[in-house]
């Protein structure tokens, strides 16, 4: 298992954004579900914006569309389902709050999303306060967020060349039947030979079980190990502290992106 001691230190980062009017602000949200977990996303093909927000009771999921917003709910389990999971009330006072907060997100895409990166990369080179670019005196927002450490992993010992991605288990199924149930968030470990060369050939797999935050990983067979350059069970620590840092841990770019939205929506505890 991977020494999670040997990670960096939670560093205290601050960014100032231009976001405008926050009307998603003024709305009240129930204050018996407690504080959602909040995230965004957007589609750059389709201009789709999505937001999630969680509770420990369940969720609401929002889409952007041409017709307005349209959203469906999860239970505490993760799974879809048609009914709220909350009082009808407390459903109502959510649904008209997140509505206006995937608004007012989706108001300021992409450049928003610009310039959280922005942010995240000055974060990443040391530095502790990005401000944003105005042309003309506006309204900045604060924004100050706790970034966590990344795990310090080795560079790829290895011969070749590795990358990790995704697995589409409906297109290719897990080796291991009697795991299926158990995966989630598959990633594969992919190799080449040739450093210069895209890498396509699965080496090794990770994911986690469901309700936990430890991932799990296995090398594959049929791989000749003599020419990866490096053991199998190195090879699978290696890949275990590479999920982590990629794929468990809080990224400071989502850490910022969740900041914004906690200030749009007006629950950062500042208004």
């Amino acid at each position: 298992m991977t020494d999670m001691s040997l990670r960096l230190p939670t560093t205290r980062f601050r960014a100032v954004f231009a976001l405008g009017t926050r009307p998603a602000a003024t709305l009240p949200l129930p204050t018996t579900l407690g504080k959602p977990n909040l995230y965004g996303e957007y589609d750059d093909e389709t201009g789709q914006s999505t937001l999630y927000v969680g509770f420990g009771t369940g969720q609401i999921h929002l889409e952007s569309a041409p017709t307005g917003v349209e959203f469906h709910y999860h239970d505490a389990g993760g799974d879809d389902t048609d009914v709220s999971p909350w009082n009808p009330s407390d459903t109502a006072s959510l649904v008209d709050w997140s509505t206006q907060l995937l608004g007012d997100f989706h108001r300021l895409l992409p450049d928003l999303l610009d310039d959280v990166d922005d942010a995240a990369a000055w974060h990443d080179a040391g530095l502790d306060l990005w401000v944003c670019e105005v042309e003309e005196p506006t309204k900045l927002d604060l924004i100050e967020v706790d970034i966590e450490g990344e795990l310090l992993t080795l560079p790829w010992l290895g011969a070749g060349h590795v990358e990790h991605d995704h697995v589409d288990e409906s297109a290719h199924g897990a080796l291991d039947d009697s795991a299926d149930d158990d995966r989630e968030h598959p990633i594969a470990l992919l190799w080449a030979a040739d450093p210069t060369s895209s890498p396509d050939r699965p080496i090794a797999e990770a994911w986690l079980v469901p309700g936990t935050e430890q991932p799990v990983t296995r090398a594959l067979p049929g791989v000749d190990w003599d020419a990866v350059g490096w053991p199998a069970d190195e090879v699978l620590a290696w890949l275990e502290g590479i999920y982590l840092n990629h794929h468990v841990l809080p990224d400071p770019a989502g850490t910022i992106l969740t900041g914004v939205l906690e200030r749009l929506g007006g629950i950062d505890g500042t208004d």
